[in-house]
């Protein structure tokens, strides 16, 4: 992802900062700040009236604004004539509540300062596929179509496989992790006491193999997932202490709805881990639509064409949280409107290009047009030419598969 040089310094502003705009003919470039965000729009000249509002992945915690970021789609985008914006949220971590409505809130500054489109794609990459899709259930109307790629489009989905994952290794490691009392604690158990009993991908001890196969299940069994597991075997245990920038997110996790499997043969039943592996509760009113809509349960109820592009053996944003909600949009009766393809290949929003601008034209000739483009079923139990189709260049080790 290409980071833009800042253009203004970030200050208390809660009203918009701008530089003028530097115009060729008909083309718009603008840098600023507004309501405590930077943003950069691009306008190409014969503008044919589409605009694409890009919402960027999870950039870590801590102090200051998030990072301004170009969508991946820029060049794409200015060469058939679409106009984009992209805004670097009022800050850093994961506070997808702001950043739905620093997205709208750039939207609007960009009809009050260019025009308004003739329709608007929110383009959702890693978290910003939370942002996405929380913004089509939450504000619709407001975007006229979606295209999320590696997106975490079940929302809190996400933590509950993170905290599952973590109460998992916790549980058959025998090394208690959700209540270290501290960042530095939590991480010299993982790696002085837990690590050393479980070994590594590859180098797994006995305790290792049940944890290997519990989380096999968690991610739901698709193709290159133990490819993608090397890179988070570790980075997946989370610890979120108090006054942790994600507090917000913990109250929310539960897993008290996962059911856990394990294959047979490796000393210990899937009726013995559930009743005795630990749980988590979410907080009062934490998960509820009310009081925290952004983290509560996600409702399938879209009412635009959204396009998603997902690999396979991506263990960061798991696969998995595609079919989560593709569940929820069966059950809204919103399944037509989802159109989800599985690339076959480990790692996370590492697509190739011609994947990523494949998939985005298919969207707009979906919306312009009324031709719905094919997809893969995530649901089907048969993964043998899963995701096939999307995958110009196969993995290495699915050559066989």
């Amino acid at each position: 992802m290409r980071t833009l040089t800042r253009a203004v310094l970030l200050g208390a502003l809660l009203v918009l900062t701008a530089v003028p705009a530097r115009t060729t003919p008909g083309a718009i470039t603008r840098d600023g700040v507004h309501e405590n965000a930077e943003y950069h729009i691009e306008v190409p000249a014969g503008w044919n009236g589409g605009l694409v509002v890009f919402a960027h992945g999870y950039q870590g915690e801590g102090p200051g604004p998030g990072a301004l970021s170009a969508p991946p789609l820029d060049a794409h985008l200015g060469d058939r004539g679409y106009a984009w914006a992209a805004t670097g949220y009022r800050s850093r971590g994961y506070r997808v509540d702001w950043f739905v409505e620093d997205v709208r809130a750039l939207r609007d500054l960009f009809v009050r300062e260019v025009g308004r489109p003739r329709w608007t794609i929110i383009h959702g990459q890693s978290m910003g596929g939370h942002v996405s899709i929380a913004s089509l259930e939450l504000h619709p109307g407001l975007y006229q179509g979606a295209f999320i790629e590696c997106g975490i489009i079940d929302g809190i989905g996400l933590a509950d496989f993170l905290w599952a994952y973590t109460a998992a290794a916790e549980h058959l490691g025998g090394v208690l992790l959700l209540d270290a009392p501290d960042r530095e604690t939590f991480h010299r158990r993982v790696n002085e006491q837990w690590l050393p009993r479980m070994g590594k991908p590859g180098a797994y001890t006995e305790r290792g193999r049940r944890f290997e196969s519990v989380v096999k299940h968690l991610l739901g069994d698709p193709p290159l997932w133990r490819q993608g597991l090397e890179a988070r075997y570790l980075p997946n245990l989370v610890y979120v202490g108090p006054g942790d920038a994600r507090e917000g997110l913990r109250r929310a996790v539960s897993t008290q709805h996962v059911r856990y499997r394990i294959d047979p043969g490796l000393g210990m039943s899937e009726d013995e881990l559930n009743a005795t592996v630990r749980r988590v509760t979410p907080a009062a009113g934490a998960r509820s639509r009310q009081h925290d809509p952004v983290y509560a349960e996600l409702t399938g109820r879209i009412t635009v064409p959204v396009m998603a592009i997902h690999e396979t053996g991506d263990t960061r944003v798991p696969f998995v949280v595609q079919q989560q909600y593709r569940r929820r949009t069966l059950a809204a009766g919103t399944s037509h409107l989802l159109v989800q393809r599985a690339v076959r290949w480990p790692g996370h929003c590492a697509f190739d290009g011609e994947i990523r601008e494949q998939a985005f034209d298919d969207l707009v000739a979906w919306m312009e047009r009324g031709v719905r483009p094919d997809g893969d079923d995530v649901l089907s139990a048969d993964m043998a030419t899963l995701g096939r189709r999307w995958t110009p260049r196969p993995h290495p080790d699915d050559l066989s598969q």
